[in-house]
Order: structure tokens, then C-alpha cells, then sequence
């Protein structure tokens, strides 16, 4: 059984996963998503082997558990419901997946900034760096984040990786306008190959055996027990390494012309998948739990 037990319901979240936020047996709360979710019960094994690799590659993601939801606590709590078609079904019992809710010192979570407000996010870049993991892992959603105060500006936080590897489907249709940033402000400051590192390096030059560590504990069923399914998704992840470049590039070229500034340092494209330098209005929030 995982270490860490749900004990108390706090209130249902918004999005198509339709999580909840529950308290955790160690007194914190967690954004948890079920097995019977109207996504895909892939969606939980997406988000906790997606999210361990944004912390490999230094991005600034949410812890990710396995959380055991007892039945009493299901039974007893009217809200933990799927709501599908007009129905109600009770959400799925036992181990679900939890990401540590974010909200900062003073209790609140904004969800969206003005553009004012966005240029005062500390690490803006993240973002950008993102985009070396969306495009590896193939994420058919736009990128999320969340953005909590830091001292007189604000921190941003990457969340929901469940749609990388096209959700449910574990395959790869990339497009260049495939999970990106919807603000075009995120990537303004991008100069060249530099502006995603550590992030491209350390993805560039990750060896199989830490790919296969990051599957290492996810639930079975949160695949179908197909264990052959999940040892492909390692290897394509594996050999799709040296396309990130050219992912990357290919969203460069496109239409939306997003680095307005790429070039800021000389530099040229390999495409082997090297390079060589040489040189909105209002704010939505969330309130804390």
C-alpha cells in the first residue's frame, strides 16, 4: 500500500480529468486524478513518468505520489463523483494519482496573469524550457502553468503533463503547434540553443536505464497491466532524443513565428540534432485550501 492515504475531501477542481483535492495523511493537500477520470486512466501514468522527467531536466513541476483513496472516504463523500453524460459515478477507490498542490506563502494560486503581470514571473524561461519536454513527449495539450507570489514578483510552476504521449494513446503525431505556451510572451526572451538548457542537454543525453527508472513503481493498472506497452513508450522516449532539435526547429519555422529574437548569438543549425555556438486583462486565481 503507498505510503501516503487520502483522509479528508477539500473540493472538486476544475478540468476534463475532473480532479479533486483531497488532504493527504501527511497533512497536505494534493490535486489527485482517478483511475476512472473521463480522459484515460493512462493519463495518471502520463503525468507521474512525464513529471519525473521535467524534474530531471530542472523544470519546476509538483511532487508526483501514488495515493491510496480508501472506500469509506469515496462512499462517504457525495462530491467524489465522475460526471459523465449527465451521470454520476463514484470516483475510482484505492491508488490514484496525486500532485502536490501549489500555492504560495500567502494561500493563493493564480492560474492566469495579465501580460503586465507576467513579465514580473521570475522564471519566465521555465516555459520556454518546457518546450523541450512537450515536444519529446509529444504533449497534445498546450502547456499549463500555475503562478504563486515570490517576494514583489511571482514563480511559475509547470503542471498537468497528462496529455504528453497524446493522452491515452501512447503514440507520437507531432505538429509544429503541438504543446507549446498559448502566450506568446513565454518564449520573447528565447536567443538560440541556449535559451533551453540544461533542460536540452540533460534530455539529449539521458541514458535508457533512467528512462526505465522513471516508470520504475507506477501502478499497473494504470496502464492495462500491459507491461510490453510501457517498455515501447520507454524506448520510442529513448530514441526520440535526437529529434527534440528538430522539433523544436520546426515550431521555430512555423507561421507563428514564436522566437522574434532567435539569433541573439551566432549560431548554426545541425540537423543530425547538434548545434554549434559560436558565440490579457485581470487575473484568475485559485485560493488555497
Amino acid at each position: 500500500m503507498p505510503a501516503l492515504c487520502a483522509v479528508a475531501h477539500i473540493r472538486r477542481l476544475r478540468g476534463g480529468s475532473q480532479s479533486h483535492l483531497l488532504r493527504g495523511s501527511d497533512g497536505q493537500p494534493w490535486v489527485v486524478k482517478f483511475q476512472n477520470n473521463p480522459q484515460s486512466v493512462r493519463v495518471l501514468a502520463n503525468e507521474m513518468l512525464a513529471t519525473r522527467l521535467g524534474h530531471l531536466l530542472r523544470l519546476p513541476m509538483p511532487a508526483v505520489e501514488v495515493i491510496e483513496v480508501p472506500d469509506w472516504l469515496v462512499t462517504n463523500t457525495p462530491e467524489l463523483r465522475m460526471e459523465t453524460g449527465g451521470s454520476k459515478t463514484p470516483c475510482s477507490a484505492g491508488q490514484q494519482l496525486a500532485s502536490r498542490y501549489v500555492h504560495g506563502s500567502d494561500g493563493l494560486t493564480f492560474d492566469y496573469l495579465p501580460d503586465a503581470a507576467l513579465s514580473k514571473v521570475r522564471n519566465l524561461q521555465d516555459l520556454a524550457r518546457c518546450l523541450v519536454l512537450d515536444k519529446w513527449t509529444c504533449n497534445s495539450d498546450g502547456r499549463q502553468a500555475v503562478f504563486t507570489k515570490s517576494g514583489r514578483g511571482f514563480a511559475a510552476t509547470l503542471i498537468d503533463q497528462g496529455y504528453c504521449f497524446n493522452a491515452g494513446e501512447w503514440n507520437f503525431p507531432d505538429s509544429p503547434l503541438r504543446g507549446i505556451c498559448p502566450r506568446p510572451s513565454a518564449y520573447e526572451n528565447v536567443t538560440g540553443w541556449e535559451s533551453f538548457e540544461p533542460a536540452l542537454s540533460l534530455a539529449e543525453g539521458m541514458p535508457l536505464e533512467t528512462l526505465r527508472a522513471c516508470a520504475d513503481g507506477i501502478p499497473e493498472e494504470w496502464y492495462g497491466n500491459d507491461n510490453d506497452a510501457l517498455d515501447g513508450l520507454i524506448e520510442t522516449l529513448y530514441r526520440r532524443r535526437s529529434r527534440i532539435r528538430s522539433l523544436i526547429e520546426s515550431f521555430r519555422k512555423s507561421t507563428r513565428n514564436p522566437f522574434p529574437h532567435w539569433g541573439g548569438s551566432k549560431q548554426e543549425f545541425l540537423p543530425e540534432g547538434r548545434s554549434t555556438l559560436y558565440s490579457g486583462s485581470g487575473a484568475a486565481m485559485r485560493t488555497g485550501p
